[in-house]
């Protein structure tokens, strides 16, 4: 029994390791390229994708969660706009909870260090009072999840060092994310079209 934890454990480590490694290849090549920093190179690349275009975008909208140097507004609109108002929310969704759940397992796993080493120094101190408070932690991290305006992926490699429960932290950011993913999503689309207009 020992020796199987043991090999599951080191297979954990490995897909890890090449999923953080992937991770940032992709990062690298999308900055190259622009993906993320422009639109009509993201939509483009889309593009070129064809029926692939979902799954790819979702990916993107993972690995933006979970590498936190990504501009995510950038995500959630681009969404939006390719995909229009309906399945761009869909795919920003799906991307964005798999992202915060990775988030919150990769804390879970790997503790403090890790969530130290991947968080601004001024968000972790904001927050970390919150772990004094564990009884309380649910309901303000439920709270800070609906709204749109709370650093998100950074909350969630806080929850990974309480003992929240998996399944908990699940429900929380199904039930709780569709909202904010919404308002921000067409927020972002509705501003970016009316500087448009603006513009033009």
């Amino acid at each position: 029994m020992t020796n199987t934890r043991a090999q599951a454990g080191k297979i954990i480590n490995i897909l890890s390791a090449l999923g953080i490694a992937a991770a940032i290849a992709l990062c690298i090549f999308g900055y190259h390229i622009g993906l993320f920093t422009r639109t009509d190179v993201l939509e483009d690349f889309l593009t070129r994708a064809g029926v692939w275009a979902p799954a790819l975008f979702v990916l993107l909208q993972i690995v933006q969660v979970v590498v936190p140097v990504i501009p995510g507004g950038l995500g959630c609109l681009a969404g939006v706009l390719i995909f229009g108002p309906v399945w761009g929310c869909v795919y920003n969704y799906i991307g964005i909870v798999t992202g915060s759940v990775i988030n919150f397992l990769l804390a879970r796993r790997y503790g403090k260090p890790f969530v130290r080493s991947v968080v601004p120094e001024r968000i972790y101190d904001k927050y970390i009072g919150w772990l004094d408070r564990e009884s309380a932690f649910d309901r303000w991290f439920a709270l800070a999840i609906f709204l749109p305006v709370a650093p998100d992926d950074y909350l969630c490699l806080v929850a990974g060092m309480t003992r929240m429960r998996l399944k908990k932290f699940i429900a929380i950011i199904l039930l709780c994310k569709p909202g904010a993913i919404i308002a921000y999503s067409l927020g972002l689309a509705f501003a970016s079209g009316w500087v448009a207009r603006l513009i033009g």
